[in-house]
């Protein structure tokens, strides 16, 4: 299909035409799943990006312009939205360090045998054994980063009871992490191979 073509689509588009909407979905959307997929080397994220972009297009449709690169344009939202995804993957990374380093406070020992990506998925692995709701306050606490009073609201629960619920979550790790031995290789890896 030439781009004569896709201006002829994004001009019935823009009257709310479903099956050009159709047609571009079916042109475009196993390319922009491959692209998305060899960045992100996720089927669902993929997939998650592919969907955004076609969201966005119907949702721009009324403002489309039928004589611009519209593969170039449908290319910048995917990597608009893989950059929104890397951002917040780093910001879920940090804060499951700032978790960790909570978690130590024996500093003076360490040990070397395992690495940093194993204590990751460890805290993964433990955030979920959880119960339900005690792992959902803590992603929203801790990872999400809102505050008490916003997760109240959001679950319909008292403040104190999601100060609970993070305390009690924090306990857990803190356990759990020293029952295997972690904490100062968790502080080593933190603070000393970095």
């Amino acid at each position: 299909m030439k781009n004569n073509n896709d201006q002829l689509l994004v001009m019935k588009l823009r009257k709310n035409d479903h099956e050009s909407f159709k047609l571009l979905f079916e042109k475009y959307s196993s390319p922009l799943y491959n692209f998305a997929f060899s960045y992100l080397k996720s089927n669902s994220a993929a997939e998650d990006i592919v969907q955004e972009v076609f969201i966005k297009i119907w949702e721009k449709r009324s403002t489309l312009i039928s004589d611009s690169n519209l593969k170039a344009y449908i290319f910048k939202i995917a990597l608009n939205a893989m950059r929104k995804q890397f951002l917040k993957l780093s910001k879920d990374t940090e804060a499951k360090h700032d978790i960790l380093f909570d978690i130590s406070n024996d500093k003076n020992s360490f040990d070397d045998n395992n690495d940093y990506d194993f204590l990751l998925s460890k805290l993964n692995e433990l955030i979920e054994q959880m119960p339900e709701k005690r792992k959902l306050v803590f992603i929203k606490k801790k990872l999400e980063e809102k505050s008490i009073k916003e997760i109240a609201t959001e679950l319909d629960l008292s403040p104190k009871t999601v100060e609970y619920h993070v305390t009690e979550a924090m306990k857990f790790l803190k356990n759990k992490f020293e029952k295997l031995n972690f904490k100062g290789l968790i502080f080593f890896y933190l603070f000393i191979k970095k």
